[in-house]
C-alpha cells in the first residue's frame, strides 16, 4: 500500500464490513456504510468529478460542521480521481474562506451542515476557480452529492489511480494562522501514509471493534486516525461532541475501545466526575476522594507493597470502575494530542483503569513525530513519548534555553512537502545538516531518558510563544499555564510579561466551579461579570496562585493576576476576532490587544 485510497481495499480484501462507518441521522438512528458501499460510492464520485470537467491536480474542498461518512468518502473519491483535497474548519469566517479558496484555485466544494452553503456561496462571489458546490444534506437547500455520482468515467477513474504515485500531493491542510494568514501545507500520500503504518501498531483497536471519531476530520490528527481505523478494519462511528456521556450519551451507545481526544474534553470528563463527586455525601464521599487521592500519586508500572495493592482493588472495585462504565466499559485506551496535557489528568485516568497516552506532531509532520505506547517500556507520563518507526529528533540548544533544552527539529518521510505558494516561508523552516533536511518545529523541549535507554521527548514550550523579561530572562507561559488550569476555578488563563519586569495573568474563572465554591461559603451569586471583583473571590485565586507560584523559578512566577468574565472561543456571533484557534490554541495576540486595558493596568506602578 502506497496510496491512501489503498487503504479502503486494503480494507474490502481483509476485513469487510456492514459497519465500517456509521453516523446518526436526523431521526437520531444509526446509519452503516458498509466497505463496499464505501468503495462503490468513492468509485461512483469520482467518476462525477471527472465529468464535471476537473482534472487531475484540481483541488477540493471539504467542509462540515461534525465528522459524518460523507466527508471521508469524499475524501477518497478526491484521492481517486488524482485530485487534492482542501479541508476546511466549520468555525472560520467568510474572509478566511475567501483567502483560502482562492489562494488554492479551489473548483469545488462539498459541505455538510447548517450554513455552511450560504458561507460557501458568499464566499464563491469572490473565488472566480469556484464552479461547483454540493450539500450532504438533502433538507439543505443545494444541490445534493448523490447528484454527481455516476459510472461514465468509470475507465478514466482506473487509469487515474494506476497513474498515482506515493510522491503525489494528496492534500493541502491550511493551518489555523496564530501568527497571519494560514499557511497551506501540502502532503503526499506517502507523508500520511508512514504515518498510519507507524502509528496502527500502538492503537488499541482491531477488525469489528467499535471506535469513536469526534475530533474535527479537517484536522490531520484526526483524518490520520480516521485512516489507521479503515486500516485496521475497526468499525468508525462519528458523531459530534454535544452527546458524549450521560446514560443516553454516544459513549454508552457505542461502548468504544479506543477513540482520540485534545486535553481540554479530558479536563472536561474529570471535572464532570469531580463535581459528582462533591455531590455525594457521608461515607460514598470520603471513599470518592481517597480514590482520586491515590490516583494523584499514580505511577506506570508502579510497585506495591500487599497493603497497597488491596486499597487499589478496593478503589478500582468500588470508584475506577464506575468511571470506566462511563466512557462506555469497553475502553482500552485513549489517544491524547493538539495540545499539552496536564500530568494530573494523564494520572487520574491511567489511575482508573483507562490508559491515556499522549503523542505530539504538527500538520507539518502528517502530523504524529513522538507518541506514548502500550509497551511496559514505553510511555512515561509528562513525556509525548519516543519517535515512532522512521521518524528522528534532534534537540536544537541554544543560549535562550536551559541546559539540554531547545527547538525540536524533525526528520523523516512524514515531513511535509512545503507550503503550497510559498517557497520563502517553506526554506524559512527548514535546515540541511548531516546530509539530512530537518524541520524545524517552533516547539521547545528536551528528551528524556526512559529506565531502558530509550529516549522521550519533553516539550516546554513554543519558540514563538516565549516571553522576554526586560531583563532579558526567558519565560516559557505554557507550562506555567497548564499547571495552573489543573484548578478547577480555573476555565483558561494566559501567561503575560514580555518586555516586562514581571510575569501577569489574564484568567477566566470556570463558572460553575466558581458557583459551587460560594454557594460552599455562604457568597450570594450575583452573576460572574460582578464576581470577578468580589473580594472574597480575588482573594480566593490569589491563594491559588500562590499554591502553584513555588513550584516555578522565581522569575516565572505571577506576580499580579486579573479576572475576566468573557470566555476567549475559537468563533464569535458578532464576526469579531476570535481568542482560540480553530483547535483551542491561545490566539495571544489578539487576546493580548483585546485586554490592553487590563494588561497595562497589572503594570501600572
Amino acid at each position: 500500500m502506497t496510496r491512501l485510497f489503498d487503504l479502503l481495499y486494503h480494507q474490502l480484501e481483509n476485513y469487510p464490513s456492514s459497519k465500517a462507518l456509521n453516523s446518526r441521522n436526523n431521526a437520531n438512528e444509526w446509519q452503516s456504510f458498509s466497505t463496499q458501499k464505501i468503495v462503490d460510492m468513492a468509485e461512483q464520485a469520482a467518476s462525477g468529478l471527472l465529468s464535471l470537467g476537473l482534472q487531475k491536480g484540481d483541488k477540493v474542498a471539504l467542509v462540515s460542521y461534525k465528522n459524518r461518512p460523507e466527508w471521508l468518502i469524499m475524501d477518497f473519491a478526491v484521492q481517486m480521481a488524482g485530485m487534492v483535497s482542501v479541508p476546511l474548519y466549520p468555525t472560520i469566517s467568510v474572509s478566511d474562506y475567501e483567502y483560502i479558496l482562492t489562494e488554492a484555485e479551489v473548483k469545488a466544494a462539498f459541505c455538510g451542515g447548517l450554513d455552511l452553503i450560504d458561507k460557501l456561496k458568499a464566499t464563491q462571489k469572490k473565488v472566480k476557480s469556484l464552479q461547483h458546490l454540493y450539500v450532504f444534506d438533502k433538507e439543505i437547500q443545494g444541490t445534493h452529492w448523490s447528484d454527481l455520482f455516476n459510472t461514465t468515467q468509470k475507465k478514466e477513474v482506473e487509469a487515474l489511480k494506476a497513474s498515482i504515485v506515493s510522491n503525489d500531493l494528496v492534500t493541502i491542510i491550511y493551518t489555523s494562522g496564530t501568527t497571519g494568514n494560514p499557511k497551506g501545507v501540502m502532503l503526499s500520500h506517502k507523508n500520511i501514509m508512514h504515518v498510519v503504518e507507524n502509528t496502527s501498531i500502538h492503537l488499541a483497536a482491531d477488525h469489528g471493534d467499535n471506535v469513536l471519531s469526534f475530533l474535527p476530520l479537517c484536522h490531520i490528527f484526526e483524518r490520520a486516525v480516521a485512516m489507521v481505523y479503515i486500516f485496521k478494519g475497526a468499525q468508525a462511528h462519528f458523531v459530534g461532541t454535544d452527546n458524549l456521556s450521560g446514560p443516553e450519551g454516544n459513549l454508552q451507545a457505542v461502548k468504544p475501545v479506543t477513540f482520540s481526544s485534545v486535553p481540554r474534553l479530558l479536563e472536561k470528563v474529570y471535572e464532570a466526575i469531580y463535581n459528582k463527586g462533591l455531590a455525594l455525601e457521608g461515607v460514598k464521599r470520603k471513599l470518592f476522594f481517597w480514590a482520586l487521592e491515590l490516583a494523584n500519586g499514580y505511577e506506570i508500572n508502579q510497585k506495591l507493597s500487599f497493603g497497597k495493592k488491596i486499597q487499589w482493588k478496593i478503589a478500582d472495585k468500588l470508584i475506577f470502575s464506575k468511571w470506566r462504565e462511563a466512557l462506555g466499559g469497553n475502553v482500552k485506551a485513549i489517544v491524547t494530542g493538539a495540545a499539552p496535557c496536564p500530568v494530573k489528568i494523564l494520572q487520574v485516568f491511567c489511575a482508573a483503569g483507562i490508559p491515556l497516552r499522549e503523542g505530539y506532531g504538527l500538520t507539518e509532520t502528517s502530523p504524529t513525530i513522538t507518541v506514548n505506547t502500550m509497551e511496559p517500556d514505553g510511555v512515561i507520563l509528562g513525556t509525548t513519548g519516543p519517535c515512532i518507526g522512521g521518524v528522528e529528533v534532534y534537540i536544537e540548544e541554544g543560549s535562550d534555553y536551559r541546559e539540554g533544552e531547545g527547538e525540536i527539529l524533525a526528520h523523516g518521510p512524514s515531513v511535509m512537502m512545503g507550503y503550497y505558494k510559498k517557497l520563502a516561508e517553506t526554506e524559512k523552516v527548514f535546515l540541511e545538516m548531516d546530509g539530512k533536511r530537518w524541520f524545524r518545529t517552533g516547539d521547545i523541549g528536551t528528551l528524556v531518558t526512559g529506565p531502558t535507554g530509550r529516549k522521550f521527548l519533553k516539550i516546554t514550550d513554543r519558540k514563538k510563544e516565549l516571553l522576554k523579561t526586560s531583563g532579558g530572562k526567558y519565560v516559557a507561559p505554557a507550562p506555567i499555564e497548564n499547571k495552573m488550569k489543573e484548578d478547577f476555578l480555573i476555565e483558561q488563563m494566559m501567561v503575560v510579561g514580555d518586555k516586562q519586569k514581571f510575569v501577569t495573568a489574564l484568567i477566566v474563572p470556570a463558572e460553575e466551579a466558581l458557583k459551587n465554591w460560594c454557594s460552599k461559603k455562604g457568597v450570594a451569586w450575583e452573576g460572574l461579570d460582578t464576581m470577578v471583583k468580589h473580594k472574597k473571590v480575588l482573594k480566593k485565586y490569589q491563594k491559588i496562585i500562590d499554591r502553584y507560584n513555588p513550584l516555578f523559578s522565581h522569575i516565572e512566577q505571577v506576580k499580579k493576576f486579573t479576572l475576566t468574565a468573557k470566555l476567549w472561543l475559537p468563533l464569535h456571533e458578532d464576526g469579531s476576532e476570535s481568542e482560540l484557534t480553530p483547535t483551542l490554541k491561545l490566539k495571544r495576540r489578539v487576546i493580548r490587544e483585546k485586554f490592553s486595558k487590563e494588561i497595562a493596568e497589572l503594570y501600572a506602578e
